[in-house]
């Protein structure tokens, strides 16, 4: 009986968690945190909980909001104005003459779409902005603008799909920077001498071969 209680369970939550993947795979993945949420995919769990309105996603305009409506079954609404104004696509631009290299806009982006190191100049690498103006707030010269591209493109499917896979990337990379950053000086040190005594081991099995 247990065990069919937790197969229901795990067949339940399987279920959830397409509803939620097929929800987010309708946003535009610009990461931008205009809905009230920390990136698009926990909009996305918050819509399938029935928690939010489909109408809190500027970068997807009243079209995208009318999408999210459908798919949920939900009254059609244009973009709440109080999240952010829809429009055409905007990318992030950096002043060279006034960049400090202070990589304040680094750590904000958050699909990785600034190239740079600290004390050198930055730049916005525009192929991968999403426009999500992350990188305004924290500039301490006020160096950063945002334009409208050249050819006034909608974001595809395409870039979304791209913007997606780097941001869950720069998520994972930095989950593991910060599980490091928590081990303690003795993890550090046992993490070490293992790493000793396993090499110690290969040359002494080394060495044997070698003799027979």
């Amino acid at each position: 009986m247990i065990r069919s209680e937790a197969v229901w369970t795990q067949y339940l939550d399987a279920i959830f968690n397409a509803h939620i993947e097929a929800i987010n795979a309708l946003l535009p993945q610009t990461q931008c945190r205009r809905c009230g949420f920390e990136a698009c995919r926990p909009y996305a769990e918050a819509l399938a909980r029935n928690e939010t309105l489909p109408n809190r996603c500027p970068p997807g305009g009243d079209e995208g909001a009318a999408r999210l409506a459908a798919f949920l079954n939900r009254p059609t609404t244009p973009v709440d104005r109080s999240c952010g104004e829809p429009g055409p696509l905007k990318v992030a631009r950096i002043r060279e003459v006034d960049c400090i290299g202070c990589t304040k806009c680094i750590l904000a982006c958050p699909v990785d779409a600034i190239s740079g190191a600290s004390r050198w100049m930055h730049a916005v690498i525009e192929s991968r902005c999403t426009g999500c103006e992350l990188c305004l707030p924290p500039c301490p010269t006020d160096c950063i603008e945002m334009v409208e591209v050249n050819d006034s493109s909608s974001w595809s499917s395409e870039q979304a799909d791209a913007a997606r896979s780097r941001y869950e990337a720069r998520t994972e990379r930095l989950s593991k920077a910060q599980a490091r950053s928590l081990e303690t000086p003795e993890d550090r040190r046992r993490a070490l001498v293992a790493q000793a005594l396993e090499r110690a081991t290969q040359r002494r099995e080394s060495a044997r071969k070698a003799s027979a």
